[in-house]
């Protein structure tokens, strides 16, 4: 039956309507980032920050994974809002002193002087919280890792927690495979998802207090490799605990599957390295991408994409801090 032009004119309408609906919900999907978020309101922001990131890291290229992992261990504490960066106050006892970050999560000044150059250029626009995705990703680049659109539009938690972050969210070095494989899928992130990200220990350091009881008592490692290491890790707790040794001793400062290639010979310096290739699930994840560096690269930026949606506050909620280490 054919529709009168009233009819057929409402329908249409109805149709417009139902697709403007889409329009709008369709922008607030992937958690509501963008990797345009700021293309008009801040043009300049990406050489902003790559400017700062890239002169930290060439003074001390420990410094990009520090950053890297600074995103991780802000991300799995209550979502990606930047309340790692907060200092203690009266009213609140921050993160920065918990178990997995005292002493251990760094790059806090770096993260400053990227803020203070980014509020030089657009005031009161970036959250703190994306510039630390922003640098996570810049100090992957600059270490000779794969390059990829941050999403953005985060903006910053007005507290944190101390509880939270002991919590166990942020599984600990001495964590077993089941233990990594669920605390990560509490995030949404997959058993894949997990050993891709594991593989951002391609760089950085780990003290002594990290991986004296895997190199000291654990079997499932190399003669040699737990030797040298046990050089500058005795065995006496408080004797060289802060001794360093790279994560990957390999190619300890570029971004590539060596780190991958060292746990099949059973070379991982942490526990939780070990157990990504220790006869289960895993194993067959890490020999292909031990194989196949593109692979890595590819799932190390969609999962980095992944843990970035993690629980944002989007539109009214949270601020735009003026400093990263205090609420406005």
């Amino acid at each position: 039956m054919a529709l009168s032009s009233s009819s057929s004119s409402v329908a249409i309408n109805i149709v417009l309507l139902a697709f403007f609906f889409l329009i709008l919900t369709g922008s607030s999907s992937s958690a509501g980032l963008s990797p345009n978020f700021y293309s008009k309101s801040c043009p300049r922001l990406f050489n902003t920050v790559q400017s700062v990131v890239h002169s930290a890291v060439s003074k001390e290229r420990r410094m990009g994974a520090s950053l890297l992992r600074l995103f991780f261990h802000d991300c799995f504490v209550n979502g990606c809002d930047g309340s790692i960066l907060l200092d203690d106050t009266s009213s609140f006892k921050g993160e920065k002193t918990a178990g997995p970050n005292n002493n251990s999560v760094r790059g806090f000044e770096v993260i400053d002087a990227i803020k203070s150059k980014v509020e030089a250029v657009c005031p009161g626009v970036v959250s703190c919280a994306d510039i630390v995705a922003i640098a996570a990703r810049d100090s992957v680049v600059i270490l000779g890792g794969p390059d990829w659109k941050v999403k953005l539009g985060r903006r910053d938690s007005k507290t944190a927690s101390l509880a939270a972050a002991n919590s166990g969210v942020i599984p600990p070095p001495t964590s077993t495979l089941s233990n990594l494989i669920s605390r990560f899928q509490a995030h949404g992130l997959s058993a894949k998802d997990m050993v891709a990200l594991s593989g951002a220990h391609t760089i950085g350091k780990a003290r002594c207090t990290i991986f004296r009881a895997r190199v000291h008592n654990e079997t499932n490692i190399d003669s040699s490799f737990a030797k040298a290491r046990r050089k500058t890790c005795p065995s006496t707790s408080g004797s060289g605990d802060n001794n360093l040794a790279n994560l990957d001793f390999v190619t300890p400062n570029n971004f590539d599957n060596h780190y991958f290639k060292n746990l099949i010979a059973k070379k991982g310096l942490l526990h939780s390295d070990q157990v990504l290739f220790n006869g289960g699930s895993t194993d067959s994840v890490v020999r292909a991408y031990s194989k196949n560096p593109k692979a890595f690269e590819s799932d190390f930026i969609a999962a980095m994409i992944k843990m970035g949606d993690i629980k944002p506050l989007i539109g009214s909620k949270g601020e735009i801090r003026k400093n990263c280490r205090r609420a406005n």
